[in-house]
């Protein structure tokens, strides 16, 4: 069966389509550079709207295992690969692909020229973009496109995760649309979470959960659309060691004065080297955004740079001046990608340490 992308500018591609073959849908096309972690892509909440296209060339070729979904479903809207492999005698393996995202109503469409389509999006930048069962005429594109993006929902995708009364601190995660790796990181590090809804704006709920920290998670979409949570962000770290991964991070920095753009094509993949800036360590990260912080606009609040992207000098960590907060844009829990940034952790543990007694 074949299926159609169109994208906003009238460029088209024709495939084959696979997974859930009946489904039509419309987002912004993104492309990830990964080599493996497709499965963690396609269950990231940050992917919320999002068509992904997978510039390695074969994707599925050790099928999907449950439990390295990092939601309780699939999140983003399509995926786009080259070539599509249900083939596996991977040791993890329990479905295909195709199978796992029939299950979960996402469409995919293979025997795209992937390469060709991610310098499409390099050169002209993120597009809006639609998959349909039948071509469509330019002139129709926006309204098939808000047709099918009025159908996007951003539900809740909270997991109940399990407390271990022996760990030494208790984190409030306001989950905005956390990973799975992101709980499990920190009750690694020694912390019990609990898990808040991002839509928490009442700080008396969360000074009720007597949290020795706060986490502020990833997410999508544009971060000036949270304004609403802004105030009790700064409430928030006058009170408790605060931190902020990917979206969090750049909630942080609005709400302390800076200001965020959105970048070209953004950073979605596996490789991409950051360099701490207090040691000038460079490491190697996984990433998901299509935001960044502006560093001009840092210079009238109390935040500085810890860490520097290394392709394009955007900034990748924050820190306050005076307050225990700290940001970073990558993804430190990794799940997938390199493991490199999960010091992050230790950091957070070592400011809720300090911060119990300046803030208790």
């Amino acid at each position: 069966m074949k299926k159609y992308i169109t994208l906003s500018d009238g460029t088209t591609f024709t495939g084959i389509s696979f997974g859930a073959n009946n489904q039509c849908v419309a987002g912004e096309l993104v492309f990830n550079t990964g080599m493996t972690g497709y499965q963690e892509a396609i269950t990231d909440p940050s992917y919320t709207g999002q068509l992904i296209t997978f510039t390695y060339p074969l994707i599925g070729t050790y099928g999907v295992n449950l439990m390295q979904s990092q939601a309780t479903h699939a999140c983003c809207q399509a995926i786009i690969v080259h070539q599509l492999e249900n083939e596996s005698s991977h040791h993890n393996y329990q479905l295909s692909l195709n199978k796992f995202l029939a299950d979960q109503g996402i469409p995919g469409i293979s025997n795209i020229d992937t390469r060709m389509l991610t310098k499409h999006i390099r050169q002209f930048g993120t597009l809006k973009a639609v998959i349909t069962n039948q071509p469509i005429a330019t002139q129709d594109f926006e309204h098939v496109y808000l047709a099918l993006h009025a159908q996007i929902e951003v539900s809740n995708n909270t997991v109940a995760f399990a407390k271990n009364t022996n760990h030494k601190f208790h984190v409030v995660l306001l989950d905005f649309g956390s990973k799975q790796a992101i709980v499990t990181q920190l009750q690694a590090a020694g912390c019990n979470v609990t898990v808040l809804p991002g839509q928490t704006t009442d700080l008396q709920s969360i000074k009720d959960c007597q949290p020795d920290g706060i986490l502020l998670s990833n997410g999508p979409g544009n971060p000036t659309e949270y304004e609403a949570n802004f105030v009790l962000i700064n409430q928030l770290e006058q009170l408790f060691p605060l931190a902020g991964i990917c979206l969090g991070h750049q909630l942080i920095a609005l709400a302390n004065g800076a200001t965020t753009y959105k970048l070209p094509f953004g950073h979605r993949g596996l490789n991409h080297p950051v360099t701490l800036t207090e040691t000038n360590q460079t490491i190697m990260t996984s990433q998901n955004h299509g935001y960044a912080v502006d560093k001009n606009s840092l210079s009238d609040t109390d935040l500085s740079i810890c860490a520097i992207e290394g392709n394009d000098r955007t900034i990748e960590g924050l820190k306050h001046n005076f307050l225990p907060v700290i940001s970073v844009q990558y993804h430190p829990e990794a799940n997938p990608g390199p493991l490199d940034g999960q010091n992050f952790f230790t950091q957070f543990t070592q400011l809720m340490t300090k911060g119990v007694k300046q803030h208790a």
